[in-house]
């Protein structure tokens, strides 16, 4: 799990680990038995109780089409047997489960998806359960709240760049005596040279390939997109004032567009067309 992202929260005095794997979160059950006598044992007497293989089983069946039904059929019959051991590993190996996960190395241990912890927690304790549940939320809020303000800031630096933009089409492209329909027509292609620039097709092609889709392309556009395209709008008025054509700005904003997502992602993953909110400029 070395490439996924590494968070931690305080549970009654304890630190818990929590990974974020394909969007989905996992919690350290073996930072959650250390405020309980009996350490990691604490996790195999779980897997050991007929109850909690079917609530495993039916986790797996509802969230992962590979999991292995026969392999699981074999497990839940043993289930509940003195001579019955079940260790995550074991599990995982066996059934092809993506609910339990056993790593190694400097932050291994026993995680399980978040809703296969919460189950834990209550075996372990309601109490302890509750203020998990808890201290959870309140990171997710936090990081959907940084994530909010992040988005709200990169959509405002493209409205204001949006207005630097169409002052340079107006000065410079727009002739003094057209009609308004030809002055939004000269807007309108601009708008579509960033849209090609960044995100490889015009606004109508976008809504001709997603009929169901709420709003434009932009409005769909994750964080990181809009940043770029906050800058190549910056680009294409300055690109503009000094005279270039139209298709020797699309090259050089497109190269611009690349090679900033390229950046962008190395750091941070690159979020796709997608959930954004919000209104187009």
């Amino acid at each position: 799990m070395a490439k996924d992202k590494k968070t931690s929260i305080r549970v009654q005095g304890t630190a818990i680990t929590i990974l974020s794997r394909k969007a989905e979160d996992y919690i350290s059950l073996t930072d959650m038995v250390k405020h309980f006598d009996g350490g990691g044992a604490l996790i195999e007497q779980w897997l050991k109780n007929k109850d909690t293989v079917l609530f495993l089983g039916v986790w797996e069946q509802i969230n992962n089409p590979e999991f292995n039904s026969l392999e699981f059929e074999g497990i839940k019959n043993e289930a509940g047997r003195n001579s019955f051991f079940l260790s995550a590993k074991k599990w995982i190996e066996l059934t092809g489960a993506k609910g339990l996960v056993a790593s190694a190395g400097r932050y291994g241990g026993t995680y399980a998806h978040r809703d296969i912890a919460f189950e834990f927690g209550s075996w372990l304790s309601p109490e302890f359960k509750l203020y998990l549940i808890k201290e959870f939320q309140r990171l997710k809020e936090d990081e959907n709240r940084r994530l909010s303000l992040g988005w709200n800031l990169n959509r405002t630096l493209a409205k204001l760049n949006y207005r630097i933009h169409t002052d340079a089409i107006k000065t410079h492209i727009v002739p003094a005596a057209v009609t308004r329909d030809q002055a939004n027509f000269a807007y309108g292609n601009e708008a579509d040279l960033l849209n090609v620039a960044l995100f490889g097709q015009t606004a109508k092609q976008w809504r001709d390939a997603n009929p169901g889709r709420q709003g434009n392309i932009r409005d769909c556009a994750g964080i990181e997109q809009l940043l770029v395209l906050a800058n190549i709008e910056a680009m294409n008025a300055e690109f503009i004032r000094m005279g270039m054509p139209q298709s020797v700005r699309l090259t050089k904003l497109n190269e611009i567009a690349i090679r900033q997502l390229q950046s962008l992602a190395a750091h941070n993953g690159i979020k796709s067309l997608g959930d954004g909110t919000g209104e187009s400029p």
